[in-house]
């Protein structure tokens, strides 16, 4: 079976999204596209959360107070079946005019109605870039 460019797109639409549950503010609509046994590697915590209150309460706490806004630099989607995978470089910036840029995977399951988020890996670049 060929992956369709629209199947390819939606996928990567999928972290827009993500982005816009994030710049709402509402820790609740970010969980609600994970699916209940989701696991979270995320980028400011070392703990990995591994259900919807730990998800929340990440996000809640440590993440969105910063107030982030992302942005793809470079995505790659993979499609097995009912996985998606896309992974890839993101910018992101914050309410105190920082920015980081960051390596993502998430890996989404079909659930026969939506995408929903089964593992996010999530870490800051280790190398500065190259001027």
């Amino acid at each position: 079976m060929s992956v369709s460019q629209n199947t390819v797109a939606e996928i990567e639409g999928l972290f827009s999204e993500w982005n816009k549950a994030l710049v709402s503010g509402d820790p609740d609509k970010v969980v609600r596209l994970y699916a209940t046994n989701a696991i979270l590697l995320p980028t400011l915590s070392n703990k990995p959360r591994t259900n919807h209150a730990e998800i929340r309460d990440y996000f809640a706490k440590t993440f969105m107070p910063r107030g982030p806004s992302g942005k793809i630099v470079k995505a790659h989607v993979r499609i097995f079946a009912d996985v998606a995978i896309c992974s890839g470089v993101f910018d992101f910036t914050f309410n105190d005019q920082s920015a980081a840029q960051v390596r993502k995977s998430f890996v989404y399951r079909w659930n026969g109605e939506e995408w929903l988020i089964i593992e996010h890996h999530s870490s800051l670049m280790p190398e500065q870039p190259v001027a």
